[in-house]
């Protein structure tokens, strides 16, 4: 197995044709999917034919706790199309199971320092639904400071849409200052 990144309780490895399972599972838990879509289901032959191959091809790692070999999940830390390669954004994404437990800060801080020490970040960013607590709670807990509310044109509607999008961001002068 191919590791992107190790934390203390984490494997982040690059995805596989063999994650489509866990990929289906995790995109149709509606608690999980909540803030993306409104909690709808997202059909196999999509997670197969089109989210697999792009999480594949670009920046996306599965998340697998050490001590039991579970897939709790994905991150992302990449430039989005169009964007600066030094200004990668960090996403996640994990099942419910794993949630409170500090994976999504664990995982997001071992990104956000490789961004610095191995990629040349000069930002790393992060967005969510301004409703998503929890998300922006673990954005905070890794020292990215809120930038700005912005309202992005969806395709749906789903619940606290009407508040917008948060964004927050980690310049790199501020983290080598939190690290000095």
């Amino acid at each position: 197995m191919h590791v992107y990144l190790e934390t203390e309780r984490l494997v982040l490895r690059p995805f596989t044709e063999s994650d489509a399972d866990h990929l289906f599972a995790l995109d149709n838990d509606p608690h999980v999917m909540r803030y993306l879509n409104g909690g709808r289901p997202t059909p196999r032959e999509v997670i197969v034919g089109e989210t697999l191959p792009a999480f594949i091809a670009s920046g996306f790692f599965a998340a697998v706790e050490k001590r039991s070999g579970a897939f709790i999940g994905w991150f992302h830390l990449r430039a989005p199309k169009g964007g600066p390669a030094d200004e990668p954004e960090l996403g996640y994404r994990l099942h419910k199971s794993a949630w409170g437990q500090g994976y999504a800060t664990e995982g997001s801080l071992a990104l956000i320092r490789k961004a610095f020490e191995e990629l040349g970040a000069r930002r790393v960013f992060a967005q969510t639904m301004t409703v998503n607590l929890g998300s922006r709670r673990v954005m905070e807990k890794c020292g990215l400071r809120f930038v700005r509310t912005f309202f992005g044109d969806w395709p749906e509607v789903i619940e606290g849409s009407d508040e917008g999008d948060v964004e927050y961001e980690l310049l790199r002068s501020d983290w080598e200052a939190a690290r000095a």
